[in-house]
């Protein structure tokens, strides 16, 4: 299996010819893209107001207010600072860097970029995180990621625990579903240090119940326990780069499952109809006679 790439790889490409070419005194050239990502969100690289000297990277995310109340601002302007400019209309989020003033060594600038989407999450994750390190009793997040699926972080003394629902299209995606959080149980055998992986189907798990949880054949949730050990601060930052990007890990590898198996099963099919085709009988031969009643083939 891989992990999903926590920035985006087309928002660092063209970051980094950008500011290549800034540093190498290239004349500038406009840019006009829209990127999709995971989670219905859409990335804008642009020059604001045509200026070609700058360029400009916007982020749209449909549940970004729900991360406002969790401090996703204040997490922006101390990664981005002077770079977080005045939103752009349609967006959530907007930086901008101006090519006249890009160092020589811009890869922390163009991989902050392209962590936008990260970062934004992150804010959440930063405030459970450190209330539990603190004992601080807060009320559970709710945060609505796509228009059918949620995900929910609950802080405790021992423990942060981040829940996420989703829906499988399919019935078959259920079934493997299923198997691979059989495989992440097995996992925490392997390692002591994973974190405690629990699956329900169908039915929220305790934690959700009464609270309006979505119920349903084709809904799962995944439960992530959180001990100390992953939400200290030397670690912190791997758990926010793993976790936000589980759900679009896991439906990635149910299609790159179903992918494999149907490969596998147009291959057999091929090979049975190759066997059947040599075990096709020979076509008999006609029997004639000749005048006297003796027979012969043909």
């Amino acid at each position: 299996m891989i992990l999903l790439e926590t920035q985006n790889r087309i928002i660092l490409d063209t970051l980094n010819y950008k500011f290549d070419c800034a540093v190498q005194g290239a004349k500038p050239e406009s840019i006009d893209s829209t990127i999709a990502d995971f989670d219905g969100v859409l990335y804008h690289i642009s020059n604001p107001n045509g200026d070609k000297t700058k360029v400009s990277v916007s982020i749209s995310l449909k549940f970004y207010k729900d991360l406002e109340t969790h401090g996703s601002t204040g997490l922006l302007e101390k990664i981005y600072g002077q770079h977080l400019a005045p939103t752009e209309s349609g967006y959530s989020v907007t930086l901008i860097y101006d090519l006249t003033s890009i160092p020589k060594d811009y890869s922390k600038l163009s991989s902050d970029a392209a962590r936008l989407k990260r970062n934004c999450f992150a804010s959440v994750f930063e405030k459970y995180f450190e209330a539990q390190e603190s004992g601080e009793s807060i009320k559970r997040a709710v945060i609505n990621y796509r228009d059918d699926e949620t995900m929910y972080v609950e802080a405790k003394k021992d423990r942060v625990t981040v829940i996420f629902s989703t829906v499988f299209k399919d019935d078959s995606d259920v079934i493997i579903g299923k198997v691979f959080m059989q495989e992440f149980k097995e996992g925490r055998r392997a390692s002591t240090s994973a974190p405690q992986v629990l699956f329900s189907h169908k039915e929220p798990p305790l934690e959700l119940r009464g609270q309006d949880a979505a119920t349903g054949d084709n809904i799962g949730y995944i439960t992530f326990v959180l001990t100390p050990r992953h939400t200290n601060p030397s670690n912190r930052d791997n758990t926010i780069d793993l976790i936000h990007t589980f759900r679009n890990y896991l439906h990635y590898h149910i299609k790159c499952s179903k992918a494999y198996i149907h490969t596998r099963m147009r291959a057999k099919t091929t090979d049975f109809l190759k066997v059947l085709n040599r075990a096709r009988p020979e076509q008999a031969t006609k029997e004639k006679k000749t005048i006297s009643g003796r027979s012969f083939g043909h």
